[in-house]
């Protein structure tokens, strides 16, 4: 009982001493930030196509979405790409006092890049389809580059501590506290109904046309997903 007694009270005290020599320790607190800019490779387009009368005829969803499709493969864009939103049609109805219902399906079409935007638009417009917007634009390796920015906060942290110590002689040692701080939402596009007049303005839904000044190509352009990150870490000084 008396041996029991004495290993408890020395392993209190030990525990008591590390304590203490923790607390003692120098240290140094830095946060590292890292940021990158990616251009998307995911862009998504919503459509909606409604049924609708040219005159006595009425062009149905189906008749539409088959000359979407045709439309889509004339510019080299994989069916596999044109999903459903919604299993169902919803349906709308325009009088009320009669039983006349108007059918529409919502799509979703994924793209690579911005100047397939432009033809998909072009596209629709020649289509008469007036009810599409771009939904969100991602891209394919997203949780790479969000771990490579980690990755670099972290870093960044690490070469704050070392010269900021340096300045003053000392030596960064080993890592107390790591913390990520929350990252920044990503920078995204809003989604904007596209309506059609004469045409459409391109600048304004999302991407840009910059004419070169030797030729007449058009050079259509996102914007850049921004990922920034912030590590906090408590170094122990040497």
């Amino acid at each position: 009982m008396i041996i029991l007694l004495l290993l408890t009270a020395t392993m209190t005290v030990f525990g008591q001493t590390t304590s203490d020599t923790e607390k003692n320790k120098p240290y140094i607190e830095v946060t590292g930030t890292a940021e990158k800019e990616i251009i998307p490779n995911e862009i998504y387009i919503a459509i909606t196509i409604r049924e609708r009368h040219e005159g006595k005829e009425k062009i149905t969803i189906e008749k539409q979405e088959a000359d979407l499709k045709e439309s889509l493969k004339s510019i080299g864009i994989p069916l596999d790409n044109l999903s459903l939103s919604d299993a169902n049609a919803d349906y709308i109805r325009v009088k009320w006092t009669k039983k006349d219902v108007i059918a529409k399906t919502e799509y979703s079409l994924k793209v690579g890049d911005a100047l397939t935007v432009g033809k998909v638009f072009e596209k629709l417009d020649e289509l008469k389809i007036v009810d599409a917007y771009i939904s969100k634009v991602s891209h394919s390796k997203l949780d790479e580059f969000k771990k490579e920015v980690k990755i670099m906060a972290i870093k960044a942290a690490k070469d704050k501590a070392d010269y900021l110590l340096a300045a003053i002689n000392e030596q960064t040692g080993m890592p107390l506290i790591i913390k990520e701080i929350t990252a920044l939402p990503l920078s995204n596009v809003a989604g904007v109904n596209v309506r059609y007049d004469n045409g459409y303005d391109k600048e304004r839904y999302y991407f840009s046309e910059n004419k070169s000044s030797s030729n007449d190509d058009l050079t259509i352009q996102f914007s850049k997903i921004k990922l920034q990150n912030s590590i906090y870490v408590k170094f122990e000084i040497k």
